[in-house]
């Protein structure tokens, strides 16, 4: 780690050196100084500076006004947009997100004072170094999430922030300082006040990362309560049955660490168990049942996902791999063909990649049974995509157009006469021809 090693992309160090040779201050700042010490690739390069956005327009040729209110001006340099930002002063927060007046400064250290965290309250330029007023490369060494000054005061001005901080602890591999998990606790319900939107894409950034189990964290310091209690219930639900060890929330989390870094396959693993803590039973033996929890676990996950406004495509693919996240069979060719038929063939590898995740954060009772299961259904899998099996209505050998040339009337009898023969390929794939099929009409 050796801060000495950041290298201003070329556009970066010439609207930096362009705002210098005009008597300006100009630095780049925040999560790109904070990478590049990391060794990782910046997703983009932002600039503060002294100038006042319309100075900083009046030195580049191509300009638009992204955020001036707040002086931020986006300059356009071979086709690619860099966010400049006057150093600023932000007044009082009122809705736990905005502040009610931007007050532009000529002092760095006023802006940096502002930012959330010391590790991304940095700033550097070629000329003067690294500027790190904070402590900020002291806590990346020390692999720390920290606030910038006062812990309350910082997520008081935006509450996302205390969502930001687990997933930065959760990106990096970071522990967050107590002083400010202490804030987060204190502050979490003020999480209400941040829309559906941003905070879907701090969760997923979370999820999505090496360390999803951080959610824990979340849990712990009572900010999944505010936006996600659902998952409270799955942390207090306890699972006395010989096939788990966990709770049903811990069990969620190692099935998420359990699936590889994907969008929809992390999210139905943190949504797959939803339904139980309602369908919870115990019998005279003190074992617990679950019966119908996927069912009940599909309706949730369409409830949560709405809420935190996912769109449609998301929510689709992840309630249906939810509903079958416990669909079971023997492997035998026939099944896995039925199988691929109701759970979609786009849908088929990403349910088997559900189905081991989930039995891999069980207990070891029949564990090595349930894997055999899973790797024979790969195995037919494979063979019958490889053979271009029917599975569908799209591989039939025959169309409605066929039908109706062989003498079935239009309208709801075709669908169900092509279901019907649908059925008859999936039990015996060799009928899929034309010539096989129409004698069955």
């Amino acid at each position: 780690m050796d801060n000495r090693m950041i290298l201003l992309p070329e556009n970066v160090h010439k609207i930096i050196s362009t705002l210098q040779a005009h008597g300006y201050e100009a630095y780049a700042v925040g999560g790109c100084v904070r990478d590049s010490i990391l060794g990782r690739t910046p997703e983009d390069w932002d600039i503060t500076t002294s100038a006042m956005p319309e100075e900083t327009k009046a030195l580049f040729n191509k300009t638009f006004d992204t955020g001036i209110e707040h002086g931020t001006v986006t300059v356009l340099l071979d086709r690619e947009g860099f966010e400049v930002t006057t150093y600023r002063i932000d007044g009082k927060y009122e809705d736990s997100r905005h502040p009610s007046e931007v007050t532009f400064t000529r002092n760095l250290r006023d802006d940096l004072l502002r930012r959330d965290f010391t590790i991304n309250a940095m700033a550097y330029n070629d000329k003067d170094g690294l500027v790190d007023i904070f402590g900020g490369l002291e806590d990346l060494k020390q692999k720390n999430i920290r606030c910038v000054g006062n812990a309350r005061a910082r997520f008081s001005e935006d509450a996302l922030r205390i969502l930001r901080g687990v997933r930065f602890a959760a990106q990096l591999g970071f522990q967050i300082e107590d002083s400010t998990r202490q804030g987060m606790r204190e502050l979490a319900p003020t999480l209400q006040n941040i829309s559906a939107e941003r905070i879907q894409v701090e969760l997923i950034k979370m999820i999505t990362s090496d360390r999803p189990e951080l959610l824990r964290d979340a849990y712990e310091l009572g900010i999944t309560k505010i936006f996600l209690p659902e998952f409270d219930f799955l942390m207090t639900t306890t699972q006395e049955t010989p096939h788990h060890m966990y709770t049903v929330g811990e069990h969620t989390l190692h099935a998420m660490k359990n699936v590889r870094t994907d969008k929809v396959l992390r999210l139905t693993m943190l949504l797959h168990d939803m339904g139980k803590p309602a369908l919870k039973t115990m019998d005279e033996n003190g074992v617990a049942h679950f019966k119908k929890h996927a069912a009940e676990s599909e309706i949730i996950s369409k409830k949560i996902l709405k809420r935190l406004k996912f769109d449609n495509d998301t929510l689709n693919k992840v309630s249906k791999l939810v509903f079958y996240h416990d669909y079971r069979m023997p492997a035998t060719a026939k099944n896995v063909r039925r199988a691929m038929n109701i759970i979609g063939e786009d849908l088929f590898p990403y349910y088997m990649e559900v189905r081991r995740a989930d039995v891999l954060a069980q207990s070891m009772y029949q564990r090595e049974e349930k894997l055999k299961n899973l790797d024979e259904i790969e195995h037919l899998y494979e063979e019958i995509t490889a053979a271009g099996q029917c599975v569908s209505l799209k591989d039939l050998a025959v169309t409605g157009r066929d039908l109706i040339a062989a003498g079935i009337a239009p309208g709801k009898e075709i669908g169900n006469k092509l279901n019907e023969l649908l059925n008859l390929v999936i039990e015996d794939p060799s009928q899929n021809t034309k010539e096989n099929l129409l004698k069955h009409l």
